[in-house]
């Protein structure tokens, strides 16, 4: 009973986590037209996001491992509502940098803590369980999107989802626990001498940039000006990318993490592929499902290998690379997509591909007391 009510708590954290990615598709559109300001510029803040929101999980996250999640978990679900309350009151583009820079750190360590609820509490069924809290970072943007894009300013949806967080979060993250036995694991400090920590790192780097560049490009890969097609095409990405986690997450329990880590990058390869030929709805269908199961599935991976006890310090850092896969499908992409899609589906394509051979040299490192 406890255990499913932690699990619940989870899946509600992230599904308002879901806002400060899934939903930026819907958001910067509006921050566009409300600060009169580039693509670019506005994506800057997409970056920001990244840059934050994984930084800040290093050091929260190793705060959760040693004093449990509760009072960081509450400090970081109130900086997770100024993100958006200062949003609402940003006169420029400097101010608003600022709050969502804010809000991201916030967001960064909730991220953590509500997936590592799953990773340590559910060890026998740690895949479908961390898939399932995943599920949230896709489902709160689904319900979240059409709602956000019926408005004609970013200021009264930053409002109203800002008071809503202040509200909710900050009573869910008190009751919020880690276990205290029955758990083990190395700390970072070991964990990250070894080259397979490496490889599973630049792998995971390099094989969500198809992710990252839908959820911060989409209504400009897809360049559609009716509102109501441009909301079921957002929503269907979040959603796709929500759904995919627990479903993906269980057959890797059956099957194994590896092999289903390889066989989803090769999906997303695809998918990728299907995006340089101009078919855009089913690429996004394809990355969404298959792209937005990498994350759960990579946090699960490193607790097979190193451990629970220290999981959520070790994921915190493991996601720093969202940082440089947010450059590389924020900013970068933004200027890619410049030079047309088939060139935007080639970047992409050779992304995933080069993340997939860093997974498959894990297999041949040499650490082969790490059973994968």
């Amino acid at each position: 009973m406890k255990k499913n009510l932690l699990l619940a708590i989870g899946i509600i954290v992230m599904s308002f986590n879901s806002l400060y990615q899934y939903s930026w598709n819907a958001l910067s559109p509006l921050l566009i037209k409300g600060f009169n300001a580039s693509i670019a510029q506005i994506s800057f803040a997409f970056t920001l996001f990244t840059i934050f929101s994984t930084i800040s999980q290093v050091i929260g996250g190793y705060i959760a491992d040693i004093k449990g999640p509760k009072l960081i978990g509450i400090f970081s679900s109130i900086l997770s509502s100024l993100g958006f309350l200062g949003t609402y009151i940003s006169k420029s583009l400097i101010s608003f940098y600022l709050f969502w820079s804010l809000g991201s750190a916030g967001e960064g360590i909730l991220y953590m803590i509500a997936s590592n609820l799953a990773v340590k509490w559910f060890q026998e069924k740690r895949g479908f369980a961390t898939g399932l809290v995943s599920f949230g970072f896709g489902f709160g943007a689904t319900i979240a999107n059409p709602f956000i894009i019926s408005f004609k300013s970013f200021r009264e949806p930053s409002l109203i989802i800002g008071l809503t967080e202040l509200i909710i979060l900050p009573i869910l993250l008190y009751f919020s626990e880690y276990p205290t036995k029955g758990i083990s694991g190395l700390k970072p400090s070991k964990v990250i001498i070894t080259s397979k920590w490496w490889l599973i790192y630049f792998s995971y780097i390099f094989s969500v940039v198809p992710l990252l560049s839908m959820s911060s490009a989409l209504s400009f890969i897809s360049k559609e000006e009716n509102i109501r097609l441009l909301a079921v095409l957002i929503s269907t990405f979040a959603f796709m990318s929500g759904i995919g986690r627990p479903i993906i997450g269980l057959i890797s329990d059956k099957l194994g993490r590896y092999r289903t880590l390889i066989i989803s990058i090769i999906l997303v390869i695809i998918g990728s592929t299907l995006l340089s030929i101009n078919q855009i709805f089913i690429s996004a269908i394809i990355i969404g499902l298959f792209d937005g199961a990498l994350i759960p599935l990579y946090f699960s991976l490193i607790g097979d290998i190193f451990g629970a006890k220290y999981s959520t310090s070790n994921n915190g850092i493991l996601y720093t690379g969202k940082a440089i896969a947010g450059f590389l499908g924020g900013v970068i992409f933004s200027f890619i997509l410049l030079k047309g899609i088939f060139v935007s589906g080639i970047y992409l394509f050779s992304s995933a591909l080069f993340g997939l051979i860093l997974l498959l040299l894990i297999k041949i490192d040499g650490y082969s007391s790490i059973n994968l």
